[in-house]
């Protein structure tokens, strides 16, 4: 039973998925969110047939169902970004971007309060090591963006935690020694290390700032490994890297955008169908031009995004998958290989890997002193990010967290630290 005290909650907003926990008083516990699951996959499909709009899974079945509308997901990749203050075209109707995330958080909210039946007026939100690399002025914009719609989504009292200490904290409830961890989470959007002290002595405090040893951040996740895989094995196929009638190569800019979950729209404005119906004369592969211009005449883009990531996953299975592409051409398959997800992701895992060295130095600790690798995020199985990893601190063991409800739970027991309920 939930205490009818409680008012405060963990929400996860996430670039692929979402989750919200409550603490009960023992234990932080994930909230149902759609159809008795924890996790809301963050897309808003708007269906123009029906004059509605959806979210989560709902919103995705009804996109691959056919309805005239528009998907969107990896809507947190907005925060920090020059697009965050834009917005697009939705049947006829402008909707700005905040509004857009309002939507979605004010979902989570409705349906975290339907999940306790309580009013939830104080959160914690997770929030990455780095919105944006590099640009302290941005990253701080984006946190402060996040606030202002929590607020407007009706949260009194709002506090932010960096996610990789969130997942330590969720894994903290059940050890049974003290450990030197390295909490790794890998998400949609970004890769994120908490160093931090754990054991079952320090898991009722509140103040914890002597234990966190070190935080290191960077913009790469599992939506970019995506977009690299589709830009290797998949846009070629619509005409990447081809070459026009005038000897000129085709230009990438379109291939970029649909390869890109939240730049997907930008292929699909009247201005971009109109240059690329401009430039029908002086193709030389008349076959990949159909297929690209089918894409975005129909606009089948996510469509094509969503069977990349469905081989990303499927590939730390298997060292071989198909894809079926009907997108492209009716009966159209594609074959890809696992090494080609690891050439084309070899740089951004070389980038996250010295960002968890970089973590240690900071803390001034060595790899030999790590006791734990705690992985949690969608994109944490990746097996050529696990290799690497593993090869750059071969003495720590590797712990499984709940890939997708690890930060969530965290943000719980931190809100029960900070508000008492």
């Amino acid at each position: 039973m939930t205490s009818s005290l409680l008012t405060a909650c963990g929400i996860d907003f996430g670039t692929s998925n979402s989750t919200a926990a409550i603490h009960d008083g023992r234990r932080a516990r994930l909230l149902p969110l759609e159809d008795g699951k924890a996790t809301l996959p963050s897309a808003i499909f708007f269906n123009l047939d029906e004059d509605s709009h959806s979210f989560g899974r709902a919103a995705m079945a009804e996109y691959l169902e056919g309805y005239e509308g528009r998907l969107m997901r990896s809507m947190k990749s907005l925060l920090g970004s020059s697009l965050m203050d834009a917005g697009t075209e939705i049947g006829g109707r402008y909707l700005s971007f905040r509004e857009l995330l309002g939507r979605f958080i004010g979902e989570i909210k409705l349906r975290a309060e339907d999940a306790t039946q309580q009013t939830l007026q104080q959160v914690v939100l997770g929030r990455p090591v780095r919105f944006v690399d590099d640009d302290d002025a941005a990253d701080r914009q984006a946190e402060t963006t996040l606030g202002d719609i929590a607020r407007q989504c009706g949260f009194r009292d709002i506090s932010f935690q960096y996610e990789p200490l969130a997942a330590a904290h969720d894994y903290e409830q059940d050890i049974g020694r003290e450990e030197l961890v390295l909490v790794i989470d890998i998400g949609g959007g970004t890769s994120d290390f908490s160093l931090v002290r754990l054991s079952p002595e320090r898991r009722g405090k509140a103040d914890r700032n002597a234990d966190l040893l070190g935080h290191g951040g960077v913009h790469i996740g599992g939506t970019d490994f995506d977009r690299q895989l589709s830009l290797a094995a998949l846009m070629p196929e619509l005409g990447l890297g081809a070459a026009l009638k005038d000897g000129k190569p085709f230009p990438s800019s379109v291939f970029f955008q649909l390869a890109t979950w939240h730049t997907i729209h930008l292929a699909y404005t009247r201005k971009a169908w109109s240059e690329l119906q401009g430039m029908a004369r002086n193709i030389a592969d008349h076959r990949r031009y159909d297929r690209l211009a089918r894409v975005v005449q129909q606009q089948r883009a996510h469509e094509l995004a969503l069977a990349v990531e469905q081989a990303k996953i499927a590939l730390s299975a298997d060292d071989r998958i198909r894809i079926g592409l009907d997108a492209l051409e009716n009966g159209f398959s594609l074959d890809i290989l696992r090494c080609t997800l690891d050439e084309a992701i070899a740089q951004d895992i070389a980038r996250i890997g010295a960002t968890a060295q970089a973590t240690l130095r900071q803390a001034g600790v060595e790899a030999g002193q790590l006791d734990t690798l705690f992985f949690t995020g969608g994109a944490s199985a990746v097996p050529a990010l696990r290799q690497s990893l593993a090869a750059l601190f071969p003495q720590a063991r590797a712990v499984e967290g709940d890939a997708y409800g690890s930060v969530g739970s965290g943000l719980a027991v931190t809100a029960r630290q900070r508000y008492g309920n």
